[in-house]
C-alpha cells in the first residue's frame, strides 16, 4: 500500500529526455526534444520510429498534446483507494472503456464544461497515460513494457451524471465530451521511467492538492494492463492508454467538489511534470 504525500514537490527529473509536440508561429506542427539546457531540439524523423535529435534549435509558439492517438484505451476503477471511496469491490479483470479524439486537450488549452448536452458534475482524474511505440499483439507481462514509447500525464475528465445517471449502463458518454483527456506536457521516454510503479501522481485545483499518491497502488500494473489490452487484439503505435486514478475524486468529497469556469487543474507526475489546464463554459 502506498503511504502518499503531503505538501508539493518538485517534479521534473533534470536527466529525463522529455519529447514535446509543438505548433510554430508558421502554424506548422512537429516534435522536438528538450535538451539539458532547457532548449528545444528539432527531431528528424519518426517519433514512432528511427528518428534523431538534430542541433537546431527551435522556439514553439504553442505546445500540443504529445501524440496524436490512434486510439485510446482506458482503465476504470485500478487504484485500491479509489475503488474504497467508491464504495465498490476491486476488479477482477481491469475495467475498460474509450475516449475519441476529439477529447484530446493540449496543455493549457481550456476543458469546456458542458452546456448543450449539459453536465454539472464535471470531475478531474489525475492519470499515468502510457504511450504505445510499436504493435502489440497478444504479448505477456514480462515483455509488455518493450512496447512503450514513454509516459505522460492525462486528466480522464469525467462528467459524472452521464456517466452513471444517464448514460445507460456505459460510462462512454460520461467520459467523451470534447477537451475530456488533456494530454502532456511533454512525452517521456520509456527509458527514463524504467518502474512506472513508482510514480508520484497528484491533481492540484485551484492551487489546492486534491489528489496526492502513488503508482504502485494501481491494481492491475501497466505492464498487466497491456498484456489484457494486447489479448486477441493489436495495439496500434500511437495507442494512449489511461491506467487508473487515485482515491481523491471530486464526487467522492462530502461536499463534492466539481469542476467550473474559472478554475485551474494541474496533474503532476514525478519524473514527467505538470500539465495544467484552465476550465471554462461551452459557449
Amino acid at each position: 500500500m502506498a503511504t502518499g504525500f503531503t505538501g508539493p514537490a518538485p517534479y521534473a527529473q533534470e536527466r529525463a529526455i522529455k519529447y514535446i509536440r509543438y505548433s510554430d508561429q508558421a502554424n506548422s506542427t512537429g516534435y522536438g526534444a528538450i535538451a539539458a539546457d532547457g532548449t528545444v531540439r528539432r527531431l528528424v524523423g519518426d517519433l514512432f520510429g528511427a528518428h534523431t535529435v538534430s542541433n537546431e534549435i527551435i522556439h514553439p509558439a504553442a505546445l500540443l498534446a504529445p501524440v496524436v492517438p490512434s486510439m485510446i484505451w482506458c482503465i476504470g476503477l485500478n487504484y485500491r483507494r479509489h475503488a474504497a471511496e467508491s464504495k465498490l469491490p476491486e476488479p477482477q479483470r481491469p475495467v475498460v472503456f474509450a475516449k475519441g479524439p476529439n477529447t484530446v486537450c493540449a496543455p493549457g488549452a481550456p476543458i469546456i464544461i458542458p452546456r448543450t448536452l449539459a453536465s454539472t458534475q464535471v470531475d478531474y482524474e489525475c492519470e499515468l497515460a502510457v504511450v504505445i511505440g510499436k504493435a502489440a499483439k497478444n504479448v505477456s507481462r514480462a515483455n509488455a513494457l518493450d512496447h512503450v514509447l514513454g509516459y505522460t500525464c492525462a486528466n480522464d475528465v469525467s462528467a459524472r451524471d452521464w456517466q452513471i445517471q444517464w448514460g445507460g449502463g456505459q460510462w462512454c458518454r460520461g467520459k467523451t465530451f470534447d477537451t475530456f483527456c488533456p494530454l502532456g506536457p511533454c512525452l517521456v521516454g520509456r527509458d527514463e521511467i524504467p518502474d512506472p510503479q513508482a510514480l508520484r501522481i497528484a491533481t492540484v485545483l485551484n492551487g489546492e492538492t486534491v489528489q496526492d499518491w502513488n503508482t504502485n497502488d494501481m491494481i492491475f500494473s501497466v505492464a498487466e494492463i497491456i498484456e489484457f489490452l494486447s489479448g486477441s487484439t493489436t495495439l496500434l503505435p500511437g495507442t494512449v492508454i489511461l491506467t487508473g486514478t487515485p482515491h481523491g475524486v471530486g464526487m467522492a468529497r462530502k461536499p463534492p467538489l466539481w469542476l467550473k469556469a474559472g478554475d485551474q487543474v494541474t496533474i503532476s507526475i514525478s519524473g514527467i511534470g505538470d500539465l495544467t489546464n484552465p476550465v471554462i463554459d461551452e459557449t
